[in-house]
């Protein structure tokens, strides 16, 4: 992680709700799990802001707030992130103030972010859960990216390069991970451990 990449340090306050941070290769179905939580339990969804052009279903602001470059970085350069990462040639975040705003009021909030944005993450608010989807297989997950049919051969074999990397380096970083061979189960298993007592120390 680059320098411009490293939070600032600073710790948020202890918060009254819980922050469940949902990471995991393109493809391995984090958006379907992450609808599965918030169908089963009252989080907070923060939007995350990215670069990347937006999909034919995809509704700005909703799914994302779509931004260009220049805009993402005044974004960096004013410290409005509580966290950014960039996955292939796209920059990703998440807005700080909203997070913050919400956890003080004592609501559970769900991010749906990449693994280097995890990291960050965790070393502002440690007691943030931190779940890792993983694909039931590599090749499971080169048949969902192509049948998305929106994304090239080159990009596809990036992503699988990328996703191999993560799933070697997820469970140094995450607290849990699922395999997402079963969404429902997926979402029980997630907010069986949110509930459970804390047992390990972070940070």
């Amino acid at each position: 992680m680059s320098d411009s990449e490293k939070p600032s340090g600073r710790s948020l306050a202890e918060p009254l709700g819980s922050l469940l941070v949902v990471s995991g290769p393109s493809g391995a179905g984090k958006s379907t799990i992450v609808r599965g939580l918030l169908v089963e339990h009252p989080f907070v969804f923060s939007v995350s802001v990215t670069t990347r052009a937006p999909r034919p279903s995809e509704v700005d602001g909703i799914h994302y707030r779509f931004v260009s470059k220049d805009e993402f970085a005044g974004m960096i350069e004013r410290s409005e992130l509580l966290e950014w990462a960039q996955y292939g040639v796209d920059l990703y975040g998440t807005p700080r103030s909203a997070v913050i705003e919400r956890l003080e009021a004592g609501h559970d909030v769900l991010l749906e972010i990449e693994i280097q944005g995890a990291r960050q993450v965790r070393a502002v608010h440690p007691s943030a859960v931190l779940v890792f989807v993983a694909p039931p297989s590599m090749e499971e997950l080169e048949r969902r990216l192509r049948g998305r049919g929106d994304t090239d051969a080159e990009s596809i074999a990036r992503r699988l390069a990328i996703a191999q990397s993560e799933l070697t380096e997820a469970p140094e970083v995450f607290d849990i991970i699922v395999v997402n061979d079963d969404v429902d189960s997926a979402v029980t298993d997630i907010l069986s451990a949110l509930r459970a007592p804390r047992t390990h120390s972070f940070g």
